[in-house]
């Protein structure tokens, strides 16, 4: 099943005739289209690379070479039936390959570089202070769930402010870990702090208070930790 996400027929094309910017060029400028990088062609052409995506695209092959075309499609050409349906295998076999060229050396150093110029937006939590977020997808299987924000401060996802619906597969589960992980310096040096619900300035007392506050995910976190690992062992009697 093709996904649904992404139609250049609800983007549109800026292209008022013949562009001389490749398909991936192209691909990258749609309107909407913000959060991808362009893949290098290198990565592209080695076959390592694109491993156990056939079985998941339509007219892979067709798809592939649409990608690799080094001219972007004119007006009619983006309008035409026959090219649509290739378009839509191509942006699901691009975004595949996408999610894997990202957690590479080189795509993590493109999209720390999108990332610190705030091309993904910043958390809408007000307590996070306009925190930069990341792309995210909930799943890294095709037509499952649209790509999400992930907020490395309060450690949550959002939709994000964007105009296209893209799949969340496009980036994968992986992407925003890896690059904390490459890039620590990028890490909040502090968590987002709890909202805490007052009336008349008064603190309101936990067993008293009407709405449900979960612990957050840093809490959570260290309430999984075992005891030991702070504590010495008691010794047996």
């Amino acid at each position: 099943m093709n996904s649904n996400y992404g139609n250049p027929m609800i983007i549109g094309s800026d292209d008022d005739g013949e562009s001389e910017y490749s398909w991936i060029n192209w691909f990258c400028d749609l309107e909407g289209h913000e959060f991808f990088c362009e893949v290098d062609e290198d990565f592209i052409n080695d076959n390592f690379n694109l491993y156990g995506l056939r079985p998941l695209v339509p007219k892979y092959s067709e798809a592939l070479n649409m990608i690799l075309s080094p001219e972007s499609p004119d007006s009619e050409e983006a309008n035409d039936q026959s090219f649509l349906e290739i378009y839509q295998s191509a942006l699901d076999l691009y975004g595949m390959i996408h999610a894997r060229f990202i957690l590479t050396t080189s795509g993590l150093q493109i999209m720390k570089q999108k990332y610190l110029a705030g091309t993904f937006g910043v958390c809408p939590r007000l307590l996070c202070e306009s925190q930069g977020v990341l792309p995210i997808g909930l799943s890294d299987e095709l037509n499952k769930s649209r790509v999400k924000a992930y907020c490395p401060r309060c450690e949550d996802a959002y939709y994000p402010k964007i105009k296209a619906d893209i799949d969340g597969a496009y980036f994968g589960t992986a992407f925003p870990h890896m690059l904390l992980q490459a890039y620590p310096n990028l890490v909040p040096k502090e968590g987002a702090p709890p909202y805490i619900p007052r009336i008349y300035g008064f603190r309101i007392f936990p067993c008293t208070c009407l709405l449900y506050t979960s612990p957050s995910p840093r809490d959570r976190q260290k309430s999984r930790m075992p005891s030991s690992a702070c504590k010495k062992k008691k010794k047996k009697k």
